[in-house]
Order: C-alpha cells, then structure tokens, then sequence
C-alpha cells in the first residue's frame, strides 16, 4: 500500500518531463511578459486598437479592427488571384511550428488558430506593402491615418533578412537597434565575464568633476548605443523622447530578458546607463541642454521618472556593455585634481550668488595680502633710512 503514492509521484513528474521535453522553453519566441515588469505599466504591453498573435485575440476593444483585416485579405487575394483555400492550407500547414513560438497557454482551437494566422498574416504582408508603395494606398484607409504604419527602416530590413528569421516584429525592432560593427567588437574584446566595473554618478555630479558632455551626429554606420569617453568628454548620440518611448522600451527590455541570448544585452545597458545620468530634474535639464535627449513630451522631472521606472525590476547581465565607459569615467573623477575641482564647483559656483560671493573673498584676500605686502615695504624702507 505505501506504494502507491511514490507510483503516483513517479507518473505525475514523468508526465512534466515529458511535457517539457515536447515544448522545450528555447523554442519560445514570444512570451508573455513576467508580472514583476507588467505591474509596472499594464497598458505598456496592451493593444489598444489592433492585435496580432492569439494573447490579445477576441478582445472587446481590438473587435472593430478586425474588419480592416479582412479588407486587407480581400485585396491581396485580388491581386494574386490565388484561391482563398490555398491560404488556408498553407495556414493549417505551419499551425503546429506556428503554436510552438508561443510561450503559455493558448486558448484558440485549431480553426481559431488558423484563422487568426491567415488574417493576420496577411495584414501585415499588405501593411508593409502600402507603407513602401503609397499610391496603393486608399484616401480612407484607416490605418495610415491612425499612424499604425512602420517605421521605415525597420520595414526595409525585410528586404535583407531572411523570411524565415524574423521571428515576430519585436524581434526586428530589437534587431534593428545594434551598436555598430565596431562597438560590438569593441565589447567581444573587452574582457571576460567576470570584469569588474561600477556604476557611475548622475549627469551634474560627473559634470562637477570637470566631465563635458556633447550630443554626436549618428553617420551611416553609428548608432544610437555607441557612446564614447575621451579626454574627459562624454560623447552620446541624442535620444528623441515621445510619448511611445516608454512603450518601445519596455516591450525591448521584456523580450531581452526572456530571451535565451544572454550574449548582448544593449538595450537594457543604454536604459540602464541613462537611469544612472538621470537622477533627478536637473540632470535631465543638463543632458537636455547639451542636445543629447529630445524632448517631445513632459518635461525634465517626468523625463526623470521615466527612465528611473523602466529599471525597475530589470536584471543586468553578467557582462556589462559599458563597463569600459563607466570604468572610464569613475577613473577620471577619482583623480584628485577632479576631486578638488568638483568640491569647489559643489561648494562655490553652483550659483551666480555664490560665484559672486567667492569672487569677492577672492578679492578680499589679495587686497589683504597686498596691503600686508605694503606694509612690510614699508617698514623696510623706513628701517634702510635710520640705517639699521
């Protein structure tokens, strides 16, 4: 009899075993998002017009949407000329492959599924399609007018990659935002895993400690992420801040950290470089100033928290990729001529009243000197003419 429950055991972890030898986590594409970085901001990772993929499938407010879908169905198969039941087929025929890129439970049976591929599938075949060739576009397509349309560089990038390594839209964002060829080798040659680095102080503190900052143009083979410290400049692209920043970045640092490529985590380092800059409303006023961040929505105290909540529940990888910046930078303030000239800054020239008044004492100590310099001339000369 006592048996029976280890029997029982035995059956109820084989079976996981099982199940996960079926539907290894590595071939996951698409996860839903952890709930330690949705409580975050719910609405940075809910549609609010238009779904594509089965999480967000048959909600109540995507519902009208789906019609455009299906005018978009009927003008591609207008322009083929292909039946409509080789479509199916050809969706039926990926359900399988299809169901494995997502992570969870899907709640769609096979024909729900399948449908949902061929509509959505097929919308954004057209979307990409319109936004190249605009005079294919109607006068009322809602979705051109809505802004729904992709970037363009992003919807260029299809040209160059293979069909079958786009694994969904994040994907190619994500992809679509490297560092340059010569950051990225730059960082494969920095070091081992293990490398030691710390973080830096905000954007005034390091400015106090004679630290310049300047805005760089991105040429044709830069980025965004290639920043570089020489001679005691900063040197950054600018960042344009809108009111989708949030959105775009949260959804690139959840898929990086459910991603298994652990080897370069980009995003979430430039994300994570700014929340160390931007402490407070002056330091974004600062960066602000010297062009480095654009902003088109809010102001310098909500640019603060923007950037000091997207960290919120983030976990940095065992490599770094500005380790050799930061490293950089707390090298320089260390130095003790930086550390002198930052207290001095702190101390008597973060106002004009200050500067003010230390230029005073200044001169008040070179009047007295001078007049114990006359003084002491004075008496010398009177001491020459008694003849001592």
């Amino acid at each position: 009899m006592a048996s029976e429950p280890a029997d029982m055991v035995l059956h109820l972890v084989g079976e996981k075993l099982r199940r996960l030898t079926a539907t290894p986590s590595d071939q996951f594409n698409i996860f839903k998002v952890p709930d330690v970085l949705r409580k975050l901001n719910e609405k940075a990772y809910e549609p609010e017009i238009l779904a594509i993929g089965p999480y967000h499938h048959g909600e109540d407010q995507l519902l009208a949407f789906e019609e455009h879908k299906t005018c978009y169905l009927k003008k591609l198969l207008e322009r083929t000329s292909i039946p409509l039941s080789d479509y199916v087929m050809a969706m039926r025929a990926l359900e399988d492959r299809a169901r494995m890129c997502y992570g969870g439970s899907i709640s769609l049976n096979r024909d729900e599924f399948v449908k949902m591929m061929l509509l959505d599938g097929c919308f954004i075949v057209e979307v990409i399609r319109k936004f190249r060739l605009k005079h294919l576009r109607g006068d009322d397509d809602p979705n051109f007018k809505l802004g729904k349309g992709c970037r363009r560089d992003i919807v260029d990038k299809v040209d160059v990659y293979p069909m079958n390594e786009i694994k969904h839209w994040v994907y190619l964002i994500h992809d679509n935002c490297l560092p340059s060829r010569g950051g990225i080798e730059a960082y494969g040659n920095n070091g081992t895993n293990n490398s030691y680095w710390s973080f830096i102080c905000s954007a005034t503190e390091i400015q106090e400690a004679g630290i310049q900052f300047r805005k760089v143009d991105v040429l044709k083979d830069d980025s965004l992420f290639d920043i570089k410290f020489e001679n005691g400049v900063m040197k950054m692209p600018s960042l344009e801040i809108s009111d989708a920043t949030e959105t775009i970045f949260q959804n690139l640092i959840a898929y990086k950290q459910c991603s298994q490529d652990i080897n370069l985590k980009h995003v979430i380092d430039y994300v994570e470089f700014l929340n160390c800059l931007i402490n407070s409303s002056k330091d974004a006023e600062l960066l602000r100033r010297q062009g480095i961040i654009d902003i088109l929505l809010g102001d310098d105290e909500a640019i603060a928290t923007l950037f000091n909540k997207l960290c919120d529940g983030v976990v940095l990888g065992e490599r770094f990729y500005y380790r050799e910046v930061f490293n950089e930078v707390n090298s320089h303030c260390s130095w003790r001529h930086n550390k002198w000239m930052a207290k001095l800054r702190h101390n008597y020239f973060n106002t004009p009243c200050a500067i003010i008044s230390f230029l005073a004492a200044v001169v008040l100590r070179l009047l007295t000197l001078l007049q114990a310099l006359f003084a002491v001339l004075s008496y010398y000369q009177q001491a020459q003419g008694h003849g001592i």
